[in-house]
């Protein structure tokens, strides 16, 4: 009888200590601020590869920004609204820890406005406006001729761009959201509202 007792008690203790232990075990580690697991196939809209600026590398959207908010630009370097690539930036840098990203396809399709190589474009970018956003290759948004990407826009209810500085918003599902045409700049009040309501 005593020793039933004993073994019982000694049982108890055990799972005891053994339920402690998992108690204080650490928690996994939670996701990083700004990201989101992804679940299901990859949203259409995203499910491109597209090649670097000036670069040999091929990035998979879905594979890098799937996730994340997304900004997409068709950008140009001798254009009036050249100038937003400064408030692009500064888009980018404030808000990027929070899950968005900007990314930049330079295009000569208005007024020849992008005439340079993409070496010329990449250099003008980072010594002009310091751009750390990712740039892609120099592409075509017109309709009729406008890269993958655009035709998808287009596809899920965006206008093709009109002019420079066309952008186009994506949620973290890989959503088409909204436009904002060349005239809004990514400092207003409209953008910066219309991102912030994403993150």
């Amino acid at each position: 009888m005593k020793k039933t007792l004993f073994a019982l008690a000694l049982a108890a203790i055990s799972g005891g200590v053994a339920a402690d232990t998992s108690a204080t075990a650490p928690a996994p580690a939670s996701t990083p601020a700004g990201t989101q697991t992804p679940a299901g196939p990859c949203p259409p809209l995203l499910d491109l590869s597209l090649r670097q600026l000036a670069g040999d590398e091929v990035i998979n959207l879905c594979e890098a920004y799937r996730g994340k908010v997304i900004l997409v630009v068709n950008t140009a370097s001798k254009c009036g609204f050249t100038g937003q690539y400064e408030g692009l930036e500064a888009l980018y840098r404030k808000y990027r820890d929070q899950g968005l990203v900007v990314l930049g396809f330079p295009s000569n399709d208005f007024m020849n406005q992008e005439p340079g190589n993409e070496e010329e474009i990449q250099k003008f970018c980072r010594l002009t406006y310091a751009v750390e956003f990712p740039m892609f290759e120099k592409v075509s948004v017109k309709k009729g001729s406008a890269t993958p990407l655009f035709e998808r826009l287009a596809a899920a209810g965006a206008p093709y761009p009109k002019w420079n500085f066309y952008k186009y918003l994506i949620d973290r599902d890989g959503n088409y959201v909204d436009y904002f045409a060349s005239i809004t700049g990514p400092d207003s009040d409209k953008v910066v509202k219309a991102i912030e309501q994403l993150l």
